[in-house]
């Protein structure tokens, strides 16, 4: 640059990069327990989760919490599970109500003798961190 320098700013880079694989993550999974608004956990007691139950007339798993609702929403046929969509508001943080929605929905399957199509995201990417077996 004529008269001046050029500044490489690499955080800014960085940063714009991360916003941008932030924007690709799927909304039910639980943030990362190092953040601001989290702050970072240092093994201590994981927070307890609500019970999760099976709601059939709305087709899904749910767990309330100071009148906020986590669920994974299903569609289930004779002998079909599929998990189509997972939702988990900010007011579970920390509780691995994503994870904890999902692995009751492969336990309810496998009691039932249900083939589990997996739709949703979230539920895709659990079960490849966690085959089934």
């Amino acid at each position: 640059m004529k008269g001046g320098c050029q500044v490489n700013d690499t955080r800014s880079q960085n940063d714009a990069k991360l916003d941008e694989a932030l924007e690709e993550t799927f909304p039910a999974s639980d943030p990362p327990a190092n953040t601001v608004e989290t702050g970072t956990r240092t093994g201590g007691e994981e927070l307890l989760r609500p019970p999760i139950t099976d709601n059939p007339a709305q087709h899904r798993f749910e767990a309330t919490l100071n009148g906020e609702t986590a669920f994974l929403l299903y569609g289930r046929t004779r002998d079909t599970l599929t998990l189509i969509h997972t939702e988990v508001p900010p007011a579970f943080r920390g509780r691995r109500m994503g994870d904890a929605l999902v692995e009751t929905a492969l336990r309810d399957a496998r009691s039932s003798g249900l083939r589990v199509v997996a739709v949703c995201p979230f539920v895709k990417a659990y079960v490849q961190k966690h085959p089934i077996g």
